[in-house]
């Protein structure tokens, strides 16, 4: 499978101010997650703490909040992770999810995708 990236648009919890950030494309990644330094400095406040299982197999414990994104020229509100600050910047599926996004490995690109309600 293709790694590529994209930029997305963190907004602070009112939907003033944005900051643009590349990010990594991560289908894997239940969650889009950000540098914590970035979404405190926006005022985004954590709502819970969950467990999460990394890439290495190991087993943290990071915060968990929502603020406004932009992506693709759409504005959302979706859950994001508090990662160090050394962690690069991920999308992950419940943002493609919430955005009606897919991915194009070959194109390295976000294409549109069909929602269901079955």
């Amino acid at each position: 499978m293709s790694v590529f990236s994209v930029d997305i648009d963190i907004g602070d919890p009112a939907g003033r101010e944005f900051v643009t950030v590349n990010a990594v494309v991560d289908t894997a990644a239940s969650y889009t997650t950000l540098p914590e330094s970035l979404l405190h400095r926006l005022g985004i406040r954590p709502r819970a703490r969950r467990r999460f299982v990394l890439a290495d197999s190991r087993v943290v414990h990071y915060p968990l909040g929502q603020t406004t994104v932009r992506l693709e020229g759409a504005e959302f509100t979706v859950p994001v992770v508090f990662a160090p600050d050394s962690d690069r910047a991920l999308i992950g599926a419940t943002t493609l999810e919430i955005f009606g996004l897919g991915v194009d490995p070959r194109g390295e690109r976000l294409i549109p995708e069909d929602g269901f309600l079955l």
